[in-house]
């Protein structure tokens, strides 16, 4: 029996394959390439020694998905596929929707056709409203606020509609903080197409030489220091947790959201200190205006996970920038080298 894993060539899909074969699951990925690279799978089998089939292909195709379903014993399904860019999701709002919605719509249908309905979903903390306190619990009021936190939130509502039509069903929703670090080995990690979305792999590409300096996006928030703090979690931590998730929707039915985070807040200022620190590498950075909607601090609780899924964060930020660095370093220009 197989794990199929969709958008398994990205970043986290990625770490999460490696995981899940050393874990002793067989994979099977697909992966339209829109955001990853193939070769990334290449680098997971030599991590792990073992083979990952691949499929080439949108899971907005139905007729790709009976493919994979016929030609493979899926036992349980990992849904990472889908557009993630917040910037890009505000300025093209209906190419997330039509893609995240229809792609996730279309791989349900198909899993019940094929009786499998065993599902962990890729979501967000983006689906918490912004006016909750911190920690965030699971139990908190939702509200994304842009097109690409609305669309895990949909998903999340559509999954939850499922599972209450049908006790078969068991749906792990994991609302991931911010993934940052790399495989220890240096052969995998985030690989961006274009200037960097995210903060860590900014503050890599400064230190190799690709970007001149780090833009801080305000430093007067109510913080340490002035500067936005977030709940990093280092992407193997992660990847591990969707193993427990794994483990969990196979022996229960319905559906639940966890919190996969570190339950601690670090500033930007920090992060860039703490990469400074580990690499002995300066990133210059300048002050730069805030942007619209962010907040000062969003950290998780992630004791539900613990208690449920049996799993923590135990990687820290140091190990994070560390790994970070060692892929970055050993890989300049990402997968495109």
């Amino acid at each position: 029996m197989s794990i199929l894993v969709t958008g398994g060539a990205g970043f986290i899909g990625s770490h999460t394959c490696v995981e899940m074969l050393e874990a002793g699951y067989d994979v099977v990925v697909v992966d339209n390439l829109y955001n990853s690279c193939a070769e990334a799978l290449h680098r997971v089998e030599k991590i792990t020694g073992k083979s990952v089939k691949f499929y080439e292909g949108d899971v907005c195709d139905r007729a790709l998905l009976r493919t994979i379903f016929s030609e493979n014993e899926i036992e349980a399904v990992i849904h990472f596929a889908g557009y993630k860019a917040v910037g890009e999701s505000v300025k093209k709002p209906m190419m997330y929707y039509e893609n995240n919605l229809i792609s996730t719509i279309a791989l349900i249908n198909v899993m019940e056709e094929y009786g499998v309905r065993k599902l962990v979903f890729s979501s967000s903390a983006t689906v918490y409203a912004g006016d909750n306190t911190v920690p965030l619990t699971e139990d908190m009021k939702l509200g994304a606020i842009n097109p690409y936190g609305k669309t895990k939130l949909f998903i999340e509502e559509i999954l939850r509609d499922l599972c209450a039509s049908n006790s078969d069903w068991c749906v792990a929703l994991l609302r991931y903080f911010n993934p940052i670090g790399a495989h220890k080995s240096g052969l995998i990690g985030e690989s961006p197409k274009g200037i960097p979305n995210n903060l860590m792999p900014y503050i890599s590409q400064v230190a190799v030489g690709k970007l001149e300096k780090l833009n801080v996006f305000g430093n007067d928030y109510e913080t340490r220091d002035g500067t936005g703090s977030r709940d990093y979690i280092h992407v193997v931590d992660l990847a591990k947790g969707h193993v427990k998730a794994i483990e969990w929707t196979l022996g229960n039915t319905g559906c639940d959201a966890f919190n996969l985070g570190t339950g601690k807040g670090t500033t930007v200022l920090e992060l860039r200190n703490a990469f400074v620190d580990v690499t002995g590498i300066d990133v210059p950075y300048v002050i730069a205006p805030r942007r619209a909607g962010d907040l000062d601090e969003v950290y998780a609780l992630p004791d539900k996970a613990k208690r449920v899924l049996n799993w923590q964060a135990e990687l820290t930020i140091q190990d994070m920038c560390e790994d970070t660095w060692r892929w970055q370093s050993n890989n300049p220009s990402g997968y495109d080298e």
